[in-house]
């Protein structure tokens, strides 16, 4: 095993979370900017048209394991209500998303990025993420204003989703870094730790819980899955900060 030059990132129940989500908050707080509604339409009738274009876009996700940026989903909708919003696509996103959520950081998160800053290893994200990379971007400078991100990668913004290497090689590319350079840390053992491999980079399967010393409710869509490659796995940012000290 050795040193990194650069660890990149998964996102959701890695680096951040979403505590007490609600999409309902998020759509009555966008639709306070709206614009022009000829027809009247409802609140309540935004959200079930919501509901039901971004549900048969999570179908194609999940099945084609490719992605449709949320910005393509509002614009459908847009047009099927005849309605406008006086926001710019990311403001949409972000009204929507801090409003569904604010979002909290995964523990020892902070103290461990603070680490390899320090320590110089380079950091980047990829994420499986209907938001735009800009849109997560935010995120993590609200909720970790001490990020080095040297860039943020979102599956909708490049149509593939992880497991695909597309992604992983995209990130080495601008990295410009050899694949035995870098790891990549998520919670999944298919679409983060194969994927990963796959690209020719060193794995890390975190398994952390919202609080410390707990295990990811996540973790239960790894039981039975077996690979037959090395890979780190760990339950605490703090272990992986230990493994670094020790190579």
């Amino acid at each position: 095993m050795n040193k990194p030059e650069m660890i990149i990132f998964d996102n959701g129940h890695t680096l951040l979370y979403e505590p007490d989500w609600n999409s309902e908050r998020g759509n009555r707080a966008i639709f306070e900017y709206i614009s022009n509604n000829p027809n009247g339409v409802t609140v309540e009738e935004y959200a079930k048209m919501c509901s039901e274009v971004f549900g048969k876009i999570e179908e194609i996700r999940r099945t084609q394991n490719c992605d449709f940026p949320a910005r393509t989903g509002q614009k459908i909708i847009d047009g099927l209500l005849k309605i406008e919003f006086s926001l710019t696509p990311l403001e949409r996103e972000t009204v929507f998303w801090t409003a569904a959520s604010n979002g909290a950081v995964m523990p020892y998160a902070d103290k461990m990025l603070d680490y390899l800053n320090k320590s110089g290893i380079r950091t980047a994200v990829i994420s499986n993420l209907a938001w735009s990379g800009e849109a997560l971007s935010e995120r993590f400078d609200r909720l970790l204003p001490n990020n080095k991100f040297e860039f943020v990668i979102t599956s909708s913004d490049y149509m593939y989703r992880k497991p695909s290497r597309v992604l992983f090689d995209v990130a080495l590319n601008k990295a410009g870094l050899s694949a035995d350079k870098v790891w990549y840390c998520g919670n999944s053992i298919t679409a983060d730790v194969e994927g990963a491999h796959n690209a020719g980079i060193f794995p890390v399967l975190y398994e952390g819980g919202e609080t410390p010393g707990d295990i990811s409710p996540y973790s239960a869509q790894n039981s039975g899955i077996k690979v037959d490659f090395d890979y780190l796995h760990i339950h605490d940012w703090m272990e992986l900060i230990s493994v670094l000290e020790k190579i």
